[in-house]
């Protein structure tokens, strides 16, 4: 029986090209490997970048999950150079950075002004963006996760900057990237080709494959980049999952590194849980992350700065200790 409530009609909809928007963040945003970047330092970079080499040494998981403004400060070349070297297994991200990575690739150009299209009623109804739904549709008829079909479809494509897609590097390099969507988070679901059943199926399935790779945490590495709620929520989720199994086996999931990278300043001890009348409690990288998932015998570290500065500084350690380089 449908609903008894009315629905909102999409076909009334008026979808434009990409060609009529204003994009706020054109090619040259994108940094190239070797160009200069931000200065960022912390004592404990170094550790973090220790800690992946001996993951990748001793073959557990190196997982990176990420917000979509990590994409837009232009670090893509970062990661994916990252993927290369073994420095990361597994990546995951919310819905907007598969946007971003698709239209970056399309067109060398992304993002939209929400002040100046949103008074129009144009924001997010742009028509090639809405090309990702019906792969969307396409990867559930496959039984696939998002991240997977979509890196195919960008690195079989003519697009003329796909070799800036994160994606399609990963599906290159066969490095899962997953994506965690929220229904009526994204501008994809404004369109009226959008499936929910499929979207729902498609990330559904990139959840249980970020499941998978944390049962490879023990020994291993969990980095976060500016993501408030999609990482800490997603985490804990599959790590309850992996550790339910790893119990009934005999074996645990606790002697693992995470770390943080965020613009938002933590006062006091990171390794300790604000009281709930502070507003810091409720930044859930912290105590999810940083305390609770590490408390019996993980270690955890957190670096405050602009991503265009601490992802290369990340990987520029990194690579140094595999290399035996100093940073």
């Amino acid at each position: 029986m449908p609903s008894r409530y009315p629905l909102f009609d999409r076909s009334r909809l008026l979808v434009k090209p990409l060609a009529e928007r204003v994009h706020d963040l054109p090619l040259s945003r994108w940094l190239a490997l070797e160009e200069e970047t931000p200065e960022f330092r912390h004592p404990d970079l170094a550790v973090v970048g220790a800690r992946l080499g001996k993951a990748r040494e001793a073959g557990a998981a190196r997982i990176l999950m990420m917000g979509a403004h990590v994409l837009r400060a232009g670090v893509n070349r970062h990661l994916v150079d990252l993927m290369e070297r073994g420095l990361i297994t597994h990546i995951a991200m919310n819905g907007a950075g598969a946007i971003h990575d698709y239209e970056l690739a399309r067109i060398g150009a992304t993002t939209e002004s929400v002040a100046r299209y949103i008074r129009s009623g144009e924001f997010g109804l742009w028509t090639e963006t809405g090309e990702l739904n019906e792969w969307i549709v396409e990867a559930a008829a496959l039984g696939r996760g998002l991240g997977e079909h979509i890196g195919q479809r960008i690195l079989e494509s003519e697009y003329p900057h796909k070799d800036l897609s994160v994606y399609g590097h990963a599906y290159r390099l066969g490095v899962p990237v997953t994506v965690h969507c929220g229904i009526g988070y994204d501008i994809l679901h404004e369109h009226p080709n959008c499936d929910g059943a499929a979207l729902g199926a498609a990330s559904y399935t990139d959840f249980l494959l970020f499941a998978r790779a944390v049962e490879g945490l023990e020994g291993g590495v969990m980095v976060s980049f500016g993501s408030a709620i999609m990482a800490p929520e997603v985490y804990l989720k599959a790590l309850a999952m992996a550790r339910n199994v790893a119990h009934q086996e005999g074996r645990v999931i606790r002697n693992f590194t995470t770390a943080v990278f965020d613009m938002v300043p933590i006062q006091g001890d990171i390794h300790s849980e604000l009281p709930k009348t502070d507003p810091g409690y409720y930044f859930r990288p912290h105590k999810t992350i940083l305390v609770r998932t590490v408390a019996d015998g993980g270690e955890s570290y957190y670096f405050c700065g602009d991503h265009r500065a601490t992802l290369p500084a990340l990987r520029r350690v990194a690579t140094g200790a595999i290399s035996g380089e100093t940073s």
